[in-house]
This record gives C-alpha cells, structure tokens and sequence, in this order.
C-alpha cells in the first residue's frame, strides 16, 4: 500500500517514513503543499499524512483541494495549534483524523492504521480470498494455516489485487502501488512480481488470472 506523507521538518518527516517503511508500506514524502496538492491530483495512494503548517500552501488548502476534486482518500493531519477552531475547520474540510504534535510515532502508525483499516478493506481486519487471507492489523497473508512469506515488492501487489476483490486490475495500476515518486514505476516489472506469486499460489484453489490487454485479477476457485 501506497502513503503520502507531508511534512516540512525533515528530520521528522524522515523517521515518520521509517516507521512506514518498516511496515512494508511504500511512502512517498513531499515537504510543501504545491507539491502536494500535484502529487493528490495525479497519484493514487490508500492514505495521506498531512502537516498543516506546510510553506507554498498550507494543508487546508490542500486538504479543501483533494476534496473538490471529489476524492475521499483518507487524511490524518499533523497540527502544532492546540487552537480547537484550527482542528475543527481542518475536520469540516473533509479530514479524517487529527493528531496533534508532539506525538509517539506508535500512536501515528496506530492512527494510520485504522485509516488503511477503513479505506483498503472497508472497515473489516481481514480480506479472504479462498484459503488466502490479508490480517491488515499484521499486514501478513495466510495461505491455510501458513504464513505466506513475500518480499516487500510481491508484499504491495497482492495487496493491491486482494484489497479489490472481483476487479482487474491493469499493470499500470499495479505499479501505482508498488513504486514511489523517487522510483521508476515499471509496469513491465509488474508480470515479474505476478510471476513469482504464481509460483508461490500454486496448486492452491486461488490464483492470479490474466486478462489480457487488461490487466491481472485475484480468483478463488471452487474446488480446484
């Protein structure tokens, strides 16, 4: 999964995206609002961390022009003002949580948890797909009784894939999850990453179906 993170202090923003990334997530982190507010209308991500105090332009005008283009990805915004006036004007813009600083970075990951929680899998703790199961808590998949083991990369496309059940998705889309801002997306790297979790579903009843021209779709069959 894919988190935009924005914040100016760079020493914070960066053990911020330590924590993100030791979870396996993929974090691209921006330090003012004009980038920002390019990288929400042009990217996909499943949650945003957002400082208000950002230079350019601040997070409520970020946050107002995320949801005037009609999207809903979650946002947690970061706020040095205790003022309650700044918080509830940053909730009537369309945030979905506030966390004030300073802050444990356990309570952030906890915060940004619930979001994903909320966003990716609609509320629930896990996604089953057959025999196939996403702990979204753990962020670990489950084939049966086992543990799936996968590297970070296969880790965010089975993610993608498992997070959108009955939906093809295109290589395009898949690599959107998988690589950063700082990366060169690779679509073509995406058939690799499929390959390998082929390999690592099979004789199992799901499976990982191609469409061609289209893209790949998480399938779980009955009986196989």
């Amino acid at each position: 999964m894919r988190v935009l993170l924005v914040e100016d202090h760079l020493q914070l923003a960066e053990s911020m995206a330590q924590a993100f990334k030791s979870q396996g997530l993929t974090v691209d982190v921006l330090h003012d609002g004009v980038a920002a507010d390019l990288a929400l209308a042009s990217e996909e991500y499943a949650a945003v961390v957002l400082d208000v105090g950002l230079p350019r332009m601040d997070g409520f005008e970020v946050l107002a022009r995320l949801r005037g283009r009609g999207k809903t990805v979650p946002v947690l915004m970061l706020t040095a003002r205790s003022d309650v006036k700044d918080r509830v004007h940053g909730l009537n813009l369309g945030a979905d949580d506030y966390l004030a600083k300073p802050f444990e970075v356990t309570e952030l990951e906890a915060r940004v948890k619930a979001l994903l929680r909320r966003s990716v899998l609609g509320g629930e703790r896990q996604q089953r797909c057959g025999p196939l199961v996403y702990h979204l808590d753990t962020r670990r998949f489950t084939l049966g009784d086992e543990h799936l083991s996968l590297t970070s990369r296969e880790q965010s496309v089975l993610e993608a894939l498992v997070a959108r059940p009955g939906r093809v998705m295109s290589k395009e889309q898949l690599a959107a999850q998988v690589f950063g801002l700082d990366e060169e997306a690779s679509p073509d790297a995406i058939e690799i990453y499929i390959h390998r979790l082929r390999k690592k579903l099979d004789g199992q009843p799901v499976a990982i179906v191609t469409f061609r021209g289209l893209g790949y779709l998480l399938e779980h069959r009955d009986g196989g």
